[in-house]
């Protein structure tokens, strides 16, 4: 096997990396964000609120992600080409680059997605809890952020985990429209030294450790959350004879 080709082009494999990584970080982010919106809309008493964040959700669930990144690149970039005042103006660097629009498409994935996984997860949380939250004198917005929001996360840990794991993977579709990420770089690679499935090897194994990395975040995050904590606390003082928990009867 001849190895030359990684010396050559370690420096364009890790810049394919980085770029990756900003994608995965920026549309993470910013996606949680949009889902929590999304998840709050969907249980909004206000029938229009709720029926546009279904709609939304629905379209984007709907169509292939590759297809919602052709839109946009392919769409609203020639679009915006063709007016001249969006052409001269300081955004023009950013809409011609395809970097923001798999960044978007990206964003709208994950608050879609992960919407509807932080709705399943409030409605999990048990009402008593809530109504609880409520005899002690918080408000709806305090309750939400205080008591039904950190419970859910809590809840969901585990399936956000796979919901990043499945973005992380959904960043190779940036290849498809000149982005160069871990695989166009990887692709890049294959087409100047012909070097057909070493380059996809590395990539592949890079996307594995990745997962491994993610994965193990979002474990030290169960272990981390104050429900697990109390528990260890409870287990520890059962082991030296102290008070145990009562058990319903």
């Amino acid at each position: 096997m001849n190895e030359h080709w990684l010396f050559v082009y370690g420096a364009l494999l890790l810049k394919g990396l980085g770029t990756t990584l900003v994608i995965l970080l920026i549309s993470a982010a910013l996606g949680f964000v949009l889902a929590l919106g999304v998840a709050l809309a969907r249980m909004s008493r206000n029938f229009l609120v709720s029926r546009l964040a279904l709609a939304y959700t629905s379209v984007i669930r709907g169509t292939p992600l590759l297809v919602q990144i052709y839109i946009f690149y392919y769409g609203l970039g020639s679009l915006f080409a063709q007016f001249p005042l969006i052409r001269g103006s300081f955004l023009w660097p950013y809409l011609r680059d395809g970097f923001w629009y798999i960044v978007i498409a990206l964003i709208l994935s994950v608050g879609a997605y992960v919407g509807e996984v932080i709705r399943g997860g409030l409605k999990a949380v048990p009402r008593g809890e809530l109504e609880a939250a409520s005899a002690f004198g918080m408000n709806r917005t305090l309750v939400l952020y205080r008591v039904w929001l950190p419970r859910a996360i809590r809840l969901l840990l585990p399936t956000l985990a796979g919901e990043s794991v499945m973005l992380l993977k959904s960043t190779a579709l940036a290849s498809t429209i000149a982005v160069v990420d871990l695989l166009g770089a990887a692709n890049v690679v294959r087409a100047q030294t012909f070097q057909v499935y070493e380059p996809l090897l590395l990539v592949a194994a890079i996307y594995i450790c990745l997962t491994f990395i993610i994965e193990a975040l979002f474990a030290m995050l169960e272990r981390a959350t104050p429900v697990r904590r109390e528990a260890q606390k409870t287990t520890q003082r059962s082991w030296f004879g102290k008070r145990r928990p009562r058990t319903a009867v």
